[in-house]
């Protein structure tokens, strides 16, 4: 479904709106509290921490109708003093760090029922509240979103302070394991906080540039455990760009849930998933599984955000020699393998074609295009190649794959 551009019109409906959200502030404030308590008792367990919760609240609603007032501007940077405040409290009461994730969105759903409850009575049916209701859910989900992703990261660092070295012992730890050393899988467990004796899905997640949002990595790891039914992941830093993460499940994860949950994240972020494997030696297994997927598609910003080693198996095998993969590239697609548009449109077009089994109107259906056309174009990457491309199928197959994944003329 195409999502309808904002208009003036829609950027003053909303400002109206936020006018009005403002005037019954206090109510809107009180049913984020009462959400947030309801789905963790423990926040309204302790006078504190409820008060320091509804100051939470009010610090951010308050800046977000002063941001929405102003919606076809910029999201500015940082959160309210109030939310950090609240971010390393739960730090140093030992609340369990997910509380911010699951905390956040109760809020989120309580204050955008409001918000559409004032849409409606403001706006009315019809195509103006279109317009109104996306604006509105990209602008909510972009603030809290940029929330989350600050306070986790304020709470880690809190935590880190408090428990002095306990990253160290966890980096430690999950060295050992990777290193294939003798473990105790119970004390390993205590250690990183982490069940070792279950099944693992490794991530690998990485920034294609530096510029992405601190503490961004982390939160990706987050929203990508909940996607496969988590409660958090196992995480390690492997660079200022690299984040280890590895999620316990009980079966293996849908890729699409997977894919799904990492198009929430920044747009800056891929990830590499390995295949689910159980206890301390499927711990290693998925890591190192996913770390291939990693190399294979590290530096491509052509290819997807997220992709599994399930996926990649053969393709991830057969780019083991990076020379040889470009040798058997450039000898099996030949001028086809060129690094130019018309090659690229050709490549794409055969390997769509070869999926669907040479049946051009569902290669057509998938390119967007017509049937007369993607017959033109397999003519012409037959004549690039040389020969019929059913002659040496797999090979084929391969070699685009290949070249899809690792990109230039030389793989």
């Amino acid at each position: 479904m195409r999502t309808l551009q904002p208009t003036a019109r829609t950027f003053e409906l909303v400002a109206v709106i936020a006018d009005r959200v403002a005037l019954e502030f206090d109510e809107t404030v009180a049913e984020m509290d009462a959400a947030v308590i309801e789905a963790l008792p423990a926040f309204g367990a302790d006078a504190a921490i409820t008060a320091e919760l509804t100051a939470n609240h009010r610090s951010l609603l308050q800046r977000f109708l002063s941001f929405a007032r102003h919606a076809e501007s910029r999201l500015p940077a940082g959160v309210p003093p109030a939310a950090l405040d609240g971010a390393r409290t739960i730090a140093r009461r030992g609340i369990d760090l997910d509380a911010i994730y699951e905390s956040s969105r109760r809020a989120q759903q309580a204050a955008l029922e409001h918000w559409m409850a004032c849409a409606y009575e403001v706006v009315g049916p019809g195509p103006d509240l279109i317009g109104v209701t996306e604006l509105s859910l990209s602008l909510v989900f972009r603030y809290v979103d940029q929330t989350i992703r600050v306070m986790l990261a304020e709470a880690q660092r809190e935590r880190e302070e408090i428990i002095g070295g306990a990253l160290a012992r966890r980096t430690e730890t999950v060295r050992l394991i990777l290193d294939g050393a003798p473990v105790d899988s119970a004390v390993a467990s205590q250690r990183v906080a982490y069940p070792l004796n279950r099944s693992h899905t490794a991530v690998v997640l990485w920034a294609e540039s530096p510029d992405a949002p601190h503490g961004a990595l982390e939160s990706a790891a987050l929203v990508l455990a909940r996607a496969a039914g988590a409660r958090k992941p196992l995480t390690l830093p492997a660079g200022t760009t690299t984040l280890w993460a590895w999620i316990d499940t009980n079966a293996e994860p849908s890729i699409e849930d997977l894919r799904s949950a990492m198009a929430r994240t920044d747009d800056n972020l891929r990830a590499a998933v390995g295949p689910t494997r159980d206890g301390i030696a499927g711990f290693r297994a998925s890591h190192e599984a996913a770390l291939t997927v990693h190399r294979l598609l590290l530096g491509n910003p052509d290819n997807e955000r997220l992709a599994s080693y399930r996926e990649l198996q053969v393709t991830v095998l057969a780019a083991q020699d990076p020379r040889l993969a470009a040798e058997f590239v450039a000898t099996t697609l030949g001028p086809l393998a060129e690094e130019e548009p018309t090659a690229a449109r050709l490549r794409e077009t055969l390997r769509v074609y070869l999926e669907e089994a040479e049946n051009a109107p569902r290669a057509a259906a998938r390119l967007f295009t017509h049937r007369n056309t993607v017959l033109k174009r397999i003519s012409r990457a037959t004549e690039l190649l040389g020969y019929q491309p059913g002659e040496r199928r797999l090979a084929v197959e391969l070699a685009l794959e290949l070249r899809r994944r690792l990109g230039g003329p030389g793989v």
